[in-house]
């Protein structure tokens, strides 16, 4: 499994594709897309990932941030307000296609890890 430069594992090293894209011109939605049902257990703790750690990476209100969970496709969906609208002056990614980048380098949370030495993990 890939990991960061300070061998930490990170969402992205458990997810087949993050992405980031426009939900019109006002809001930005992020898809984690995950490898495995373990993958998807850490994506979906509500302890690791969830409208305040949103808030605190993108700099927007928590109370703005929408998370949405679906098991049944090892996904995360997670919806927030753009801070300035497509393509107006101040836009410096029309497309909000960087935007995944601070979420897939988010690292995993110990407890997760020790799960993985104990024989549940998937590879």
């Amino acid at each position: 499994m890939p990991e960061d430069s300070q061998n930490k594992p990170v969402l992205g090293d458990y997810a087949s594709e993050i992405r980031s894209k426009n939900a019109g011109p006002f809001w930005v939605t992020m898809e984690t897309f995950m490898k495995d049902a373990q993958g998807y257990a850490i994506a979906a703790d509500e302890q690791f990932l969830n409208e305040q750690v949103i808030a605190d990476l993108y700099k927007v209100d928590a109370g703005t941030v929408q998370v949405f969970r679906i098991p049944a496709l090892n996904v995360v969906k997670i919806s927030f307000p753009r801070p300035v609208s497509q393509a107006s002056l101040r836009d410096r990614d029309v497309h909000a296609g960087q935007h995944h980048v601070p979420l897939a380098s988010l690292t995993i949370p110990v407890h997760h890890l020790s799960d993985q030495s104990k024989g549940t993990a998937r590879g």
